[in-house]
């Protein structure tokens, strides 16, 4: 059951940081992948700034949001230039 809900979080993150970060789309199951390993990056990026967004499923998501957009913006950056 915890798998469905991390892949729940991760579409609901990946979704919400592709919405917010208008670039290139990366369909289903690439934004599911971009909000999971989005929410690692978001949690590691803001427990370096100090920053808690709380431990409900909002701050959750927000988190790994956060996570996603950064992801997206080095992903169109890297492959914008080719």
């Amino acid at each position: 059951m915890e798998i469905i809900g991390t892949l729940l979080i991760g579409a609901l993150a990946g979704w919400l940081g592709s919405t917010i970060y208008k670039g290139r789309g990366l369909g289903l199951l690439g934004n599911i992948i971009v909000g999971i390993v989005g929410s690692f990056v978001g949690y590691w990026l803001l427990g370096e700034l100090g920053i808690n967004l709380g431990s409900g499923w909002i701050g959750v998501i927000l988190t790994g949001a956060i996570g996603a957009i950064i992801i997206l913006f080095l992903f169109n950056l890297i492959f914008r230039s080719r």
